[in-house]
């Protein structure tokens, strides 16, 4: 089983997203477990005070070291990885996600306002991850990315055929186009046909035109 606790100010925004589909399956079936978790948990004064000013000015708060240390230190297992989801990371891809996959836990820790305490990415986090070049409002979206991303990856959650045949199994791969019923689709006057060689039984032909359909969709990604 693959364990992902995300640690986050606003613990509610997940709720839906993994209470549906593969992911509300794969929990069920015990493959993997989500835990979220409030940072305000482990701050220690009476208003829960997650977040201050940055020394030296600047707009804007930052979350604070302490509860964030203190988060990671109780949840901390063996063979886990603790992510700090950040614009500054490394950009996050497919070679990550098996990596990941691979782990029996995953601590993610969502930013939010101006960034994390520096020493949060130094001394706490055993890296800076990021999902694209864009700044969001927090790491909230990011961890459900990730959390998705890998858990799919995790032996029994998905097909194993379909993971082997799916886009950027390898480096260089792209996938061929899909088409299923209705054979002919008719809109705004004109009829929209499924290539008559993936109709045609022909295993062969059918499995060149899915090659060929790669080759070219990898030049035009060039």
């Amino acid at each position: 089983m693959t364990k992902f606790d995300i640690i986050t100010i606003f613990p509610d925004i997940f709720a839906s997203y993994f209470q549906e589909s593969i992911i509300k399956r794969a929990q069920e079936k015990k493959l993997i477990k989500i835990n979220i978790h409030n940072l305000r948990d482990w701050t220690s004064d009476k208003h829960k005070t997650v977040d201050d000013k940055p020394f030296g000015g600047g707009a804007g708060m930052v979350l604070k070291i302490e509860p964030i240390y203190r988060a990671v230190k109780k949840l901390k297992k063996k063979n886990s990885r603790v992510i700090l989801l950040s614009a500054k990371g490394k950009k996050f891809d497919q070679k990550m996600a098996r990596k990941f996959s691979k782990l029996e836990q995953i601590i993610l820790i969502c930013g939010r306002y101006e960034g994390v305490d520096e020493r949060a990415a130094k001394y706490v986090a055993d890296e800076e991850i990021s999902i694209g070049d864009y700044v969001l409002t927090g790491g909230e979206l990011p961890a459900m990315l990730i959390t998705d991303a890998v858990a799919r990856l995790v032996p029994g959650v998905i097909n194993k055929k379909s993971l082997d045949e799916e886009s950027f199994q390898t480096v260089d791969s792209l996938e061929y186009p899909q088409y299923t019923r209705p054979e002919i689709f008719s809109a705004k006057g004109k009829s929209w046909k499924v290539p008559k060689v993936l109709l045609s039984g022909n295993h062969k032909e059918i499995a060149d035109w899915q090659a060929k359909q790669k080759k070219t969709a990898k030049r035009i990604e060039k």
